[in-house]
C-alpha cells in the first residue's frame, strides 16, 4: 500500500486519544497510515479528499476526526447552551445511510463513547424527523435532499451553529448529476452557518481528482482546493466472463440462456451479489433464477421501486448472512458492506469501467483481499464491452463522467429554499452561490434572472399571483409572500424526477377493496397500458391486474401464468466514451480477438469476408435492400443516447433528400434506418452523398427544427418545471397524478415557446436535452472524428453485424413505424442469410 499527499502536511502527528489507541490494540490493529494523516489534516483544520480502494477503512477514515473531537468534547453542564448537529454525514443512498450507523454502533459502543448517532432520509418517519430539529444527534447521517429541507429552515442558523465535519461519502457519484448541484449549493450555504466546519470528501474511484478538490471549498477565490490523501495499491479483482456452451444471443439483454450458469455459481458462493442495470431486468433475473432453484435456496430482490420495509427485510437478511443471493440494480453498488459477499455476477455489460469498479468492490470488502467477479454479456457485442470493461479495471482505467455547470433550475429551487429560511440580500446571496464549484461561473445578470423567475415566474407569466414566490421588501431584501409557499418548497424538494408512480397493492379476489399488502410502487405509464385480467411481474410475483383508484393500482396473485414486464424509465446508463473507444478498437484489431469466444470471433471473420470492418477512428456504413425494403446502417460505437438523436437528424436530412424514410432503430453500438428509397442506389448515383449526410453542420438548424417540434423537449421541460417549483407535484393532503402534472407543463412550455422564448426555464431546457437525453456533445465529437473517414459498403444482403440491430427493429415501437417488422421473418431466418450459412 503506498500513501500519496498534496500538498505535504506538517510535521506533527495527529492526536489520536487513548481510548482509540488502546480499542485498535485490543483487536491487534494499527491506525492506517492515511487514517491518521486525515485525522491531523482535518484537526489543523483543513478540508480533505480522501481516495482509496475498496475495503481501505474510508468510513473509518472519514469519521475518526468527528469520533475523536467528541470523544474529548466536554459534557455539557445542566442549562448549559444549545448544543446543535456535531458532524453532518451525507450519502447519495438511503441505505448506505443506514449501513453507516450500523457499522459506526460497534467502534462507538466498544470504546465506550456517549454520541449518540441517527440516521434522517425519506424513509425517515416524519415525527422522528421534527424531534431531530429540536434535539439533533450528535452525527447525522442522511441525504442531499434533508439536508436542502434543513436549511431552508428558520432555525437553520441554530441548527448548524455547532457543525464541525461534514463528510461525504461516494464523491464521484454525487457530484455529476442534480443532485450534486443542490448538495454543492448547500454545502456553500453551510460554510456560512458553520465557518469553522470542515469539509471530508471519500472516493474509491475518480477520473479527475482535482475537480473533487475544488468541489470540496470555498470558491471565493476560485481555483482553491481541499488537501488530497490518495492510498495507491490494494488486491487487484479477479474477473472472468463468463464461459458457457450455449449460444450467446445476437440480441436482447435478458440473458436468459446464461442462467444455470449463473445459478451453478451462486451453489458454489456463499453469498453472491448481482447486479443488473435496470429494474425491469432484475426482475426478469429473479424471476429466472426461482425457475432453476431446485435447491430451494434464498435469493431475494432489491431494486428503487419495491417497498422500503421489503427493502430492509433484505438488508437485514444479508447483514445476518441468510441470503445465498441478491438481485440488484444501483440501490446496492455504493459502499455498502453487508454480509460475506464472495461473488459479485454483472448481468449486462456494465456501461463504464469507473461503474464495474464500483460494483465489482461490494465482495470480499476487505484491501488486502481479491474481490472475485464474473461478467455475464447478454449479447455477442456485449461480449467485446465486458472484454474491455475487464481489461479496464486490471489497468486502473476510471471513466466517471466530468463535472458539468451547476443547473439553472436547481438554482431556482435554492433560491426559493433561501427565502423560506429567511430574507435575503441579493448580492450577498449571489457571492455564496459562487462560492460553490459547480455555480462559480455563474454571471450576475443569468442569477438576477433566477430570482426573478422564482418572483414572478417570468415576464409571460407575471400577471398570474400563483407564480409569485417571494417579494422585494422596502430594505431591498427577498422574503417568501406566504407561509404556505414554504410549506409548498417542502414538499416539492429535490432534484430526481422520476417517472409518475402508483402503489402497487395486493388484494384478494377481483375486487379494489381496502387493505392488503403494498408491494412498492410502478410507473404509472405502464400501468395505463394494461386491461383488467392482465399480468405483469413485480417484487418476484405474477400479478394480475385488477384496476386502478386514485394512486394505487390493485393486483391480485396469478401464480404460473405468462406476464409481461414492466419497463421501468430512464434505467439505462450510457456507454461511457472510454469503453465505446475500446470496443472500436477491439473491433478493428484481430490480434484482441483472441481473448473473445469463438462464436464471437468467428462472427467477425465472417463480417470481414462478407463486407468489412472498420478501423478505430472510422465510421462503417452498410447499405443493403430487404424486402421491399432498404436498409443503413451505421457503427458510430457511441451509445444509445446519441445513436438516437443521429437517428433523428438523419431520417430528416434523408426526407429532404427524397430517400423516404420510415423509421430507425438505435442501440449502445449501431444505428440502423429503413426507407422506402433505395439509399443504396442513390448513394452510387451521387444523389447522396455521407459527407453531407453525416456533416456536423446537422447540429445547427436541423437540431433546432426537431427539437421545436420534438415531444422530448416537452418532456425535458416538465423536468426543469418540477425542480424548479414552477410545477408543483405535490400540495397539503394531495399529489398530483403523472397526467396533471404533464398538462401543466405542457400548457406553459407552449404559452412560453410563443410569448418568451428567452425564458430562463427553456434556456435550462436547452441545457438539459443538450447535456442529457440527447448527448449532443458527444455526437458532435463523434462526428467530428469522422470527417473524412466515412467507410461505405454496398451490400446485397444484410451483413453479419447488422444482425443485431436488424433484430431489434420490432422488439421498441419507433415513432411513425411502430408496427414495422423484418416482413414478419423468423430471426432464425435473417441470421441464416447474414451469415451465410455459416
Amino acid at each position: 500500500m503506498k500513501l500519496e499527499t498534496d500538498p505535504p502536511s506538517g510535521d506533527s502527528a495527529a492526536r489520536l486519544p487513548a481510548p482509540f489507541r488502546e480499542w485498535f490494540a485490543a483487536r491487534g490493529w494499527t491506525p492506517r497510515p492515511h487514517q491518521l494523516e486525515l485525522l491531523k489534516r482535518t484537526q489543523e483544520g483543513r478540508s480533505v479528499l480522501l481516495i482509496a480502494p475498496t475495503g481501505a477503512g474510508k468510513t473509518l477514515a472519514g469519521f475518526l476526526p468527528s469520533l475523536t473531537h467528541l470523544a474529548e468534547r466536554p459534557k455539557p453542564k445542566p442549562g448549559a447552551a444549545w448544543q446543535g448537529v456535531h458532524t453532518l454525514y451525507i450519502s447519495p443512498l438511503k441505505a448506505l445511510a443506514v449501513d453507516i450507523q450500523r457499522n459506526l454502533t460497534r467502534p462507538v459502543e466498544e470504546i465506550g463513547l456517549d454520541i449518540r448517532m441517527e440516521t434522517r432520509t425519506g424513509d425517515t418517519p416524519a415525527h422522528k424527523r421534527q424531534r431531530q430539529k429540536y434535539a439533533p444527534p450528535d452525527i447525522l447521517l442522511t441525504t442531499p435532499e434533508q439536508l436542502a429541507l434543513l436549511i431552508a429552515s428558520p432555525d437553520a442558523d441554530r441548527f448548524f451553529a455547532g457543525l464541525r465535519y461534514v463528510v461525504l461519502d461516494e464523491l464521484h457519484s454525487l457530484v455529476t448529476s442534480k443532485r450534486g448541484h443542490l448538495l454543492a449549493l448547500g454545502l456553500a450555504r453551510l460554510r456560512r452557518l458553520a465557518p469553522e466546519a470542515v469539509g471530508i470528501g471519500l472516493s474509491a474511484t475518480v477520473a479527475e481528482p482535482e475537480a473533487l478538490r475544488r468541489w470540496l471549498v470555498d470558491q471565493n477565490p476560485a481555483g482553491r482546493m481541499a488537501d488530497i490523501v490518495t492510498v495507491a495499491g490494494g488486491a487487484k479483482p479477479e474477473i472472468t466472463i463468463l464461459e458457457t456452451d450455449e449460444r450467446v444471443p445476437w440480441s436482447g439483454h435478458s440473458a436468459r440462456y446464461a442462467i444455470p450458469a449463473v445459478y451453478e455459481a451462486i451453489t458454489r458462493h456463499k453469498m453472491t451479489l448481482i447486479f443488473v442495470n435496470t429494474r425491469s431486468q432484475a426482475e426478469l433475473l429473479f424471476r429466472e433464477l426461482w425457475h432453476v432453484n431446485e435447491d430451494n435456496l434464498p435469493i431475494a430482490l432489491h431494486h428503487g421501486s419495491l417497498d422500503v420495509a421489503q427493502r430492509r427485510r433484505v438488508e437485514k437478511a444479508m447483514e445476518t448472512n441468510s441470503l445465498s443471493a441478491i438481485v440488484a440494480t444501483s440501490t446496492l453498488d455504493l459502499g455498502i458492506d453487508w454480509g460475506d459477499v464472495d461473488l459479485v455476477i454483472h448481468v449486462g455489460a456494465p456501461k463504464g469501467a469507473s461503474r464495474l469498479a464500483q460494483r465489482i468492490g461490494r465482495a470480499n470488502h476487505r484491501m488486502d483481499e481479491p474481490s472475485r467477479a464474473i461478467l455475464v454479456p447478454a449479447n455477442r457485442f456485449e461480449v467485446m464491452e465486458c472484454r474491455a470493461a475487464l481489461e479496464a479495471n486490471y489497468l486502473g482505467a476510471q471513466d466517471t463522467p466530468p463535472l458539468g455547470e451547476g443547473a439553472l433550475d436547481v438554482l431556482a429551487q435554492h433560491v426559493l429554499g433561501r427565502a423560506c429560511a429567511g430574507p435575503f440580500d441579493e448580492a450577498e446571496f449571489f457571492e455564496e452561490v459562487r462560492s460553490a464549484a459547480p455555480y462559480s461561473g455563474l454571471d450576475a445578470g443569468t442569477f438576477s434572472r433566477v430570482v426573478e423567475f422564482v418572483a414572478t415566474g417570468g415576464y409571460a407569466l407575471k400577471s398570474y399571483e400563483r407564480y409569485a414566490r417571494i417579494r422585494r421588501m422596502k430594505d431591498g431584501r427577498w422574503r417568501i409572500t406566504h407561509p404556505r409557499v414554504a410549506q409548498q418548497y417542502r414538499l416539492n424538494i429535490g432534484t430526481i424526477v422520476e417517472s409518475p408512480m402508483l402503489n402497487v397493492r395486493l388484494v384478494r379476489g377481483g375486487g379494489r377493496q381496502r387493505g392488503g399488502m403494498v408491494l412498492g410502487k410502478v410507473e404509472e405509464y405502464f400501468l395505463e397500458t394494461l386491461a383488467p385480467g392482465d399480468t405483469f411481474m413485480f417484487s418476484g410475483r405474477i400479478l394480475r391486474f385488477e384496476g386502478i383508484r386514485e394512486n394505487e393500482a390493485f393486483v391480485t396473485s396469478a401464480s404460473g401464468q405468462d406476464a409481461m414486464v414492466p419497463a421501468y424509465a430512464g434505467g439505462k446508463f450510457p456507454l461511457s466514451t472510454y469503453l465505446a473507444g475500446e470496443v472500436r478498437g477491439m473491433l478493428a484489431d484481430p490480434d484482441r480477438w483472441r481473448t473473445l469466444p469463438e462464436q464471437v470471433s468467428g462472427w467477425l471473420r465472417i463480417q470481414q469476408e462478407k463486407s468489412v470492418l472498420p478501423r478505430k477512428e472510422d465510421l462503417l456504413v452498410e447499405t443493403f435492400p430487404r424486402g421491399d425494403r432498404s436498409y443503413m446502417v451505421a457503427y458510430p460505437f457511441e451509445g444509445r443516447l446519441t445513436h438516437q438523436t443521429l437517428g433523428m437528424l438523419l431520417t430528416r436530412r434523408l426526407e429532404r433528400a427524397g430517400a423516404r424514410p420510415l423509421g430507425f432503430v438505435a442501440t449502445d453500438y449501431s444505428l440502423a434506418v429503413w426507407s422506402l428509397g433505395d439509399m443504396g442506389g442513390m448513394i452510387r448515383r451521387k444523389a447522396l452523398f455521407l459527407a453531407e449526410l453525416f456533416d456536423e453542420d446537422m447540429l445547427g438548424d436541423d437540431l433546432d427544427a426537431w427539437l421545436a417540434d420534438s415531444w422530448l423537449m416537452k418532456r425535458t421541460f416538465r423536468n426543469c418545471a418540477v425542480i424548479s417549483g414552477l410545477v408543483e407535484k405535490r400540495h397539503p393532503g394531495q399529489e398530483k397524478t403523472g397526467r396533471q402534472v404533464t398538462v401543466s407543463a405542457d400548457l406553459i412550455y407552449d404559452v412560453l415557446r410563443t410569448h418568451e422564448p428567452d425564458h430562463i426555464l427553456l434556456q435550462a431546457t436547452w441545457r438539459d436535452a443538450a447535456t442529457g437525453l440527447l448527448d449532443v456533445g458527444r455526437l458532435g465529437e463523434m462526428l467530428s472524428r469522422i470527417r473524412g473517414r466515412i467507410v461505405h459498403k454496398d451490400l446485397d444482403r444484410i451483413s453479419p453485424l447488422a444482425v443485431p440491430v436488424m433484430l431489434e427493429i420490432g422488439r421498441e415501437p419507433v415513432a411513425g413505424s411502430a408496427n414495422e417488422s423484418l416482413l414478419g421473418e423468423a430471426a432464425e431466418n435473417l441470421i441464416e442469410e447474414a451469415m451465410g450459412g455459416v
